[in-house]
């Protein structure tokens, strides 16, 4: 019977200490969710007049927040497919036999990697335009989740082609197939159906990253969230503030859900084929390459 590599597994003694902590975080954050409740009961921010305004149409704050919902859809979509292309272009360059090639491509990947989303946004937004070059919210926002996100992107492909059995590679060029064959045909079909699950996941941190064009004013859930509250205020005092804020954290929520239930399915699914476990060793290398011996 194998062992757990970090840990022993628990006795009946250590399940029933196990039992009693999850009863007890249990109950305290039911706790906590109750005082939460009630102290806002208390303040009166669980008044239904007080969230109709999140659904009236003559009060302009669901317009407001679908058109934010699809600005931030609009960044976070054209940013996932231009640092996806972007990223496996760097990839294929960090996998290159030149070495100047490698050692380009690899300063460009750390560097990015290396500064903070935020810093790369206010640069292109703030100091871009001292050198004669203005880009839009829009712009700036969208040009720093690509940089950024292409570097991270581009190590994921790096992995996930790494990961692929190096008989795999040894088989193609044995058959006669050129590097850029063994890369389109061989390598990258594999690589990507095991590294598809961690690449969603980063698409799913590059639409949440997408809120920091609050900091620049670009029209996203937060900040409309924020105009909103800015509007509304003066004439009703704090009154919609929680509620406004509530709405724009709700739909972040549910985007970045349904998302992250995408990669759970994508995962799930590359975990029962077959041809994404790795190769068996006891194959040939032809046999790997096709799949089976009528293949090749």
């Amino acid at each position: 019977m194998s062992t757990p590599v970090l840990f022993d597994a628990p006795g009946p003694r250590g399940r029933a200490r196990i039992r009693i902590a999850t009863v007890v975080g249990t109950l305290v954050v039911l706790a906590v969710v109750v005082f939460v409740l009630v102290r806002l009961g208390a303040n009166g921010q669980l008044e239904g007049q007080r969230w109709a305004v999140l659904f009236d149409a003559r009060s302009g704050v669901p317009q407001a927040l679908t058109e934010a919902l699809l600005r931030t859809l609009s960044v976070a979509v054209v940013g996932m497919v231009l640092a996806t292309v972007l990223g496996l272009l760097l990839a294929v360059g960090r996998l290159s036999d030149h070495a100047w090639v490698r050692g380009v491509v690899g300063t460009l990947i750390e560097f990015f990697r290396a500064i903070p989303l935020l810093v790369v946004i206010f640069a292109l937004y703030f100091v871009l335009p001292t050198f004669g070059i203005r880009l839009s919210a829009y712009a700036a926002l969208t040009a720093g989740l690509v940089l950024y996100n292409m570097a991270v992107l581009a190590e994921i492909f790096r992995a996930g082609v790494l990961s692929v059995d190096r008989g795999q590679r040894e088989a193609a060029f044995a058959l006669g197939m050129r590097k850029s064959q063994v890369m389109t045909l061989v390598l990258l079909p594999q690589a990507v159906r095991r590294m598809l699950p961690v690449l969603v996941a980063q698409l799913v941190v590059l639409l949440k990253d997408s809120s920091l064009g609050f900091i620049i004013g670009y029209f996203e859930l937060l900040r409309q969230a924020r105009s909103l509250v800015e509007f509304f205020t003066p004439r009703f005092g704090n009154q919609y503030t929680f509620q406004l804020y509530v709405a724009a954290a709700v739909l972040y929520i549910v985007v970045n859900l349904a998302l992250s239930s995408v990669a759970r399915y994508v995962e799930r699914r590359t975990q029962r084929t077959p041809s994404a476990a790795a190769p068996d060793p006891a194959l040939a290398p032809a046999e790997q390459l096709g799949g089976g011996g009528g293949a090749v």
